[in-house]
């Protein structure tokens, strides 16, 4: 590592000076320079080459345990320590994670639905068990709201809805982008939490008029939707956090590219084993 450094700092500082300041020989560092790499030396520099490739490519989202994973599903066999490795050569490390907040509004007289799904977020089928939440993106002309419902069989986001202000439409249109793209059968749970637009008269009506069957949290438990909340969290530190939205306009086209570009077709989720949304809807267990 010694003789790499010097190698690369030659064309700035004196060979001789930086071999005396590191401990190491003149003579050493020449007689690296001309030995031909290890085929040790060889295959980590191709590795690094396939390891930076996979992270930048998940929008540097992915860290160790998902580059393994997509390494050994391209038919490289890899392990944990020699991508801990590369990731540390390299100096790449997965976004940094924020804390997550919570904004539902539960303060409201309207009808609240049991907890019919009761944190059961495994174990689905395509169209069986759907969960919707609200969040909000920061543009230079004010808050963006963005309501989106998930399948929990595939973690594919299935339906969603934009707009500048937080009204029980924002989550109607949301319902029904996702009923009319997928038509499920009637019996699907659908999982919210006590929020007012999602109580409102309106949600209610089209939960039942296409045959579904309300749900929704506790008071203030966040964890009766962590899906949802996992979802936003994802989106709001792999992509909303890192960019700079001018308009609404502009945030929409971004979000809905990330969502429908990046998320449900190439991002390995762990709770599907390491699969993506597109890739688990196709699995003959999900149908």
């Amino acid at each position: 590592m010694k003789y790499a450094w010097i190698e690369e700092q030659r064309d700035q500082f004196s060979v001789t000076r930086m071999c005396r300041q590191l401990g190491v020989s003149r003579t050493g560092y020449c007689q690296w320079r001309t030995r031909a790499p290890s085929e040790r030396s060889m295959a980590n520099a191709a590795l690094d080459v396939r390891v930076a490739a996979m992270h930048a490519g998940s929008q540097r989202s992915y860290g160790r345990p998902r580059i393994v994973r997509g390494l050994r599903a391209q038919g490289m066999q890899v392990g944990h320590e020699r991508v801990r490795n590369s990731l540390a050569r390299q100096n790449l490390r997965p976004v940094y994670k924020r804390p997550f907040r919570v904004t539902t509004d539960s303060a409201h007289d309207k009808p609240i639905a049991p907890n019919v799904l009761d944190r059961r977020f495994d174990g689905w089928r395509v169209n069986q068990a759907w969960v919707a939440d609200i969040t909000y993106i920061a543009t230079g002309e004010g808050w963006l709201y963005l309501a989106v419902i998930m399948d929990l069989a595939s973690r594919r986001i299935v339906g969603w809805s934009m707009s500048e202000r937080i009204k029980a439409d924002l989550v109607c249109q949301a319902l029904k982008s996702a009923y009319w793209r997928r038509k499920p059968s009637a019996g699907l749970i659908m999982h919210s939490d006590r929020g007012s637009q999602y109580a409102s008269d309106s949600h209610r009506q089209l939960i039942n008029d296409y045959g579904m069957i309300q749900s929704m949290s506790r008071r203030a438990n966040c964890w009766d939707n962590a899906a949802m909340e996992s979802f936003f969290k994802t989106l709001k530190v792999e992509r909303t956090h890192r960019l700079r939205y001018d308009t609404r306009a502009l945030a929409k086209l971004d979000i809905v590219d990330w969502i429908e570009g990046f998320y449900n077709r190439e991002r390995m989720h762990s709770s599907i084993g390491y699969k993506t949304p597109a890739a688990a809807e196709s699995s003959p267990m999900a149908a």
